[in-house]
């Protein structure tokens, strides 16, 4: 029964705020500095846990020892 209702209009929309100003993206020397030492830990890290992997990225290749020794050596 919406037509026992009064007729709502709709409010009017707020103005658009224009955009801010981007930062600038100059970085300083001392701070590409910075940032490469900070990547080549992060590299040397990287390479120092790969070498405790012993497994690929597949899983572990080789076949399972399904079967074990018994007590009596058959």
């Amino acid at each position: 029964m919406s037509f026992l209702a009064p007729k709502m209009s709709m409010p009017p929309l707020p103005p658009v705020q224009p955009l801010p100003e981007p930062p600038s993206t100059e970085v300083s020397a001392e701070d590409k500095a910075r940032i490469a030492a900070e990547q080549a830990a992060v590299e040397r890290k990287r390479k120092g846990r790969k070498s405790t992997i012993l497994t690929s990225p597949l899983g572990v290749e080789e076949e399972a020892e399904t079967q074990k020794k018994t007590l009596l050596g058959s």
